[in-house]
């Protein structure tokens, strides 16, 4: 099966053109013969950068609201079960994906909803892209724990969303960034038989180098690492803390966008420095081989030793009986 990355920058701050790109990526790949594309985390409309470079932490710092409020104004909502007139900013995203027989994994900030609509999730999104199913949104997952100066801008996640989607021979699933260092949240994924892992980073080959094969081995699985890329002139002229935002750096986000197989060997090494769809083939059979004497939720799990819990329930402020 062949599948994509797309490894682009946001139009920072601007959902509607950001969802522009991500469709021309989704175009390219299935003109590629691709089944399935995934970009990287909060794509839309862009990953939080000013968190750390603007002393986010000062409290009731006007320049800080100023930019959150831009954020949350920019952010994605999605139609949920109880709220199903919700606007979905990913319509066009699900269209494309039915259009081009292409299923997709997006990375957005996503303004909940279902718990007031005022909070941002750090969220994973799956579109289906065949069968009778073809351009609905089948899963959400919300990251289970933003990362340190990340909880100034995203609320904490819940496991509605450790879920895994089919994909012609393969079961697909994915996580934000830090939370696949997590080894119960990649052993949820396991257990539903995942064996093609896609990873949502913001775009840094720091972060994705050694994890994308580690995780590959351990779980013998195909490992995805999909990445944003993000450079100065990809933060336009307006946006609150520009100039703070931007300081001397060449490029903040470098992508590092790479693919890993069931035996922890590249397919794909880190892709720096540049926007790109990154085509790959995937060898099903792989998995096949390399379970042989590894299958950490098969037989060498020992279930009656060591059993994981995991709470799927999309978590909830108000419970309403009408």
């Amino acid at each position: 099966m062949k599948i994509a990355i797309g490894q682009i920058a946001p139009v920072f701050l601007d959902r509607d053109a950001t969802i522009a790109k991500v469709i021309t990526a989704i175009e390219s790949a299935a003109a590629e013969g691709c089944s399935f594309i995934a970009f990287g985390e909060t794509l839309i409309p862009a990953y939080p950068l000013w968190l750390c470079r603007t002393d986010a932490a000062r409290w009731e710092a006007t320049d800080q609201k100023e930019i959150h409020a831009k954020y949350l104004d920019q952010a994605v909502t999605l139609p949920q079960p109880g709220f199903e007139n919700a606007a979905n900013h990913l319509q066009a995203v699900c269209d494309a994906a039915k259009a081009h027989n292409i299923s997709v994994m997006v990375g957005v900030a996503e303004r909940a909803v279902d718990r007031g609509g005022h909070s941002i999730y750090c969220s994973r999104v799956y579109i289906e892209g065949h069968g009778e199913n073809a351009g609905e949104i089948l899963s959400v997952h919300r990251k289970l724990m933003p990362t340190y100066e990340e909880r100034l801008s995203w609320a904490p996640g819940d496991g509605a969303g450790l879920v895994t989607h089919p994909v012609g021979p393969f079961h697909v699933g994915g996580l934000n960034c830090w939370e696949n260092w997590l080894p119960l949240a990649r052993a949820a994924l396991y257990a539903t038989g995942m064996n093609l892992h896609v990873m949502l980073w913001p775009g840094c080959i720091r972060l994705t180098n050694d994890i994308t094969r580690f995780v590959a081995k351990e779980g013998r699985c195909f490992v995805v690492s999909a990445s944003s890329i993000i450079r100065p002139e990809d933060i336009p002229e307006g946006i609150p803390s520009r100039r703070e935002m931007i300081g001397n750096e060449e490029c903040f986000y470098d992508g590092g966008s790479c693919i890993a197989g069931p035996d922890g060997e590249w397919i794909v090494e880190p892709v720096v420095g540049s926007e790109e769809i990154i085509v790959a083939g995937l060898d099903y059979e792989a998995v096949l081989r390399e379970r042989q004497n590894m299958d950490s939720s098969g037989h060498y799990g020992r279930p009656d030793v060591l059993q994981l819990a995991v709470n799927r329930k999309r978590q909830s402020a108000a419970k309403f009986i009408d």
